[in-house]
């Protein structure tokens, strides 16, 4: 049981993160603040790093990684998009960016809590993209 929630677990992490970065991706062009772009710019270099350690993790158990669902890749893409054509402020990329946080951070941690015998390093690396994207909405929070 530990080895499958293990992986659950990973595989989790792995379609978040990379979720995440989508996102940050997706808002970029729409920024005209230096400051705001460099700082999610960092924030994808973490998260690049992390995703790389999960997918270390899971191709330890012999797994390999999966691209997130398409169809809902595409539609939260589209969806940030459009809801920027119209108001690219920062306030608006904050607003849809701190969404996106609390939505991983929600999902990590019921997803923590399903699997509760995952191993202590899946559940760490869990942990450290959940705090990722705490420390994310909280520095966005001057944005609104």
């Amino acid at each position: 049981m530990i080895e499958s929630d293990t992986i659950k677990l990973l595989r989790e992490a792995d379609q978040g993160i990379k979720m995440g970065i989508s996102s940050i991706d997706d808002v970029l062009e729409h920024i005209d603040s230096h400051e705001l772009k460099e700082y999610l710019i960092s924030c994808k270099k973490k998260h690049l790093i992390l995703k790389d350690e999960i997918e270390e993790s899971l191709k330890d158990y012999g797994v390999e990684p999966k691209e997130p669902n398409g169809i809902i890749q595409k539609m939260s893409s589209m969806k940030t998009n459009m809801k920027l054509t119209f108001n690219d402020s920062c306030k608006r990329v904050a607003d849809l960016m701190i969404d996106g946080c609390n939505m991983g951070i929600k999902s990590l941690s019921k997803y923590l809590n399903e699997y509760k015998d995952a191993n202590e390093a899946s559940v760490d690396i869990t942990k450290r993209l959940i705090n990722l994207e705490e420390e994310l909405a909280i520095q966005l929070r001057k944005y609104l």
